[in-house]
């Protein structure tokens, strides 16, 4: 796909992080990743827009899709075929929402192609069922971001407004799960790959939080108010609250989101928060009936991506606590060995530990010499790849899951832009 942009563009950034990285890796590998997601995942349709694939599976994430596409920005408004791709992802992923807002995965024609033959309600669009928050998430976050970069406003169509409206009539819908049509049963695989009690999931009280199925790893939760979720669903409907109001004109909707946004907000104060060893800590997740769960996952959004989701800041002293926590032993999914410590998940076997995390440590990090350390730990452990994988042994860093993997390779050239404060390309 790199011929069908500005080669120059492309160059001079990669040209730039070679001048400014102290350590030769880091170019090689964002050279090496920051041309992959253009060449080998990003396809323009028939229909003009953009399908981004995750990697090795022929299907679009809304999730994964928005984060393989974001780094781009920093080139954006020297390319405006770059921009037009990333207008083309937004208009194919409010088709997606607009098809079923509970999808989480997608074909890019009509195929019927799935992963897999699920109780739920398929269509031949739609590659996976599994309801995650965060789906909804990204693609606002991604079209918000492109406007604030570029001013660009083409993207905010008619068919966009309605999709936003339906984000919103789900979360609120979700807020009582209960009143939800919305099941989901898979037989014969993984027990993190269904949801309990016929599709429903586990019953949980009212909280003000909108409800998720499963986690951004594609794992069932274990109490369905996922509490980083629910933190990424209060920024991008204060940025919905925003574009309702100066793009639309529509005050009433951008009340909506608005109180939305609070009344997500402060389930999350309220239940959310909790008492550990005397210190007040964000949990994973709740269930509003008094259970909660203290761990992170490697997948975004996490606790540990707070701030990179935009809802605290760095220093916020109940993030730094919840840090402080993720970052040990007390987090089951922390691992650490010879060659490397961070956070994993579920999703992958015990003692790997994913690059995104290790990124999003790193975009969290309130001094560079951490970012320095964690850049250097990743080009150390892709075991020659020049590429970033899914997890990866502590131990045995030629021991991997993925030979690579789109999103953790963007990460990898998100967190080196960040610690080189290249915002974007003048």
């Amino acid at each position: 796909m790199t011929e069908k942009y500005s080669k120059l563009v492309i160059e001079n950034i990669k040209k730039l992080v070679y001048e400014k990285s102290s350590n030769q890796r880091w170019s090689e590998v964002f050279s090496n990743c920051f041309d992959n997601t253009l060449e080998t995942t990003v396809k323009i349709t028939e229909l003009g827009d953009t399908f981004v694939i995750t990697g090795d599976i022929p299907a679009m994430w809304l999730r994964d899709s928005s984060a393989q596409i974001k780094p781009y920005l920093a080139v954006v408004n020297q390319d405006p075929r770059i921009k037009q791709l990333i207008c083309g992802l937004v208009d194919r992923q409010i088709k997606c929402i607009l098809l079923d807002p509970y999808a989480n995965a997608f074909n890019e024609t009509a195929n019927s192609h799935c992963y897999h033959q699920d109780l739920t309600e398929m269509n031949s669009w739609i590659w996976e069922r599994k309801y995650e928050v965060d789906s909804l998430c990204y693609p606002i976050e991604l079209a918000y971001l492109l406007w604030k970069k570029t001013g660009e406003t083409s993207h905010f169509t008619n068919a966009f407004k309605q999709a936003a409206k339906l984000i919103i009539e789900v979360f609120k819908t979700e807020q009582r799960h209960e009143h939800s049509l919305y099941r989901f049963e898979r037989f014969g695989e993984r027990p993190e790959d269904t949801l309990s009690n016929d599709g429903v999931g586990e019953p949980c009280g009212f909280t003000g939080m909108t409800w998720s199925g499963f986690r951004p790893s594609d794992d069932s939760c274990t109490y369905n108010y996922l509490i980083p979720a629910n933190m990424f669903a209060v920024v991008i409907l204060r940025y919905l609250e925003e574009i309702f109001k100066t793009i639309y004109k529509d005050n009433a909707l951008a009340e909506k989101s608005k109180l939305l946004s609070i009344e997500i907000d402060q389930g999350i104060c309220e239940w959310g928060i909790v008492e550990h060893q005397g210190k007040k800590v964000y949990a994973y997740e709740v269930d509003g009936l008094g259970n909660y769960l203290l761990m992170d996952d490697a997948n975004v959004p996490s606790l540990l991506a707070a701030p990179y989701l935009g809802y605290c800041s760095i220093d916020d002293e109940i993030y730094q606590n919840t840090r402080k926590l993720l970052l040990s032993d007390q987090n089951p999914y922390y691992y650490k060995g010879t060659y490397l410590r961070g956070i994993g998940s579920e999703h992958t076997p015990k003692n790997y530990v994913w690059p995104i995390a290790l990124c999003i440590q790193g975009l969290t990090a309130d001094n560079q010499d951490e970012k320095v350390e964690l850049l250097n730990t990743l080009v150390q452990t892709d075991a020659g790849t020049n590429h970033m994988h899914e997890g990866i042994n502590v131990n045995d860093p030629k021991s991997y899951t993925r030979e690579w993997f789109s999103w953790a390779n963007m990460m990898f050239c998100e967190l080196l832009l960040d610690y080189l404060e290249i915002r974007k390309l003048e």
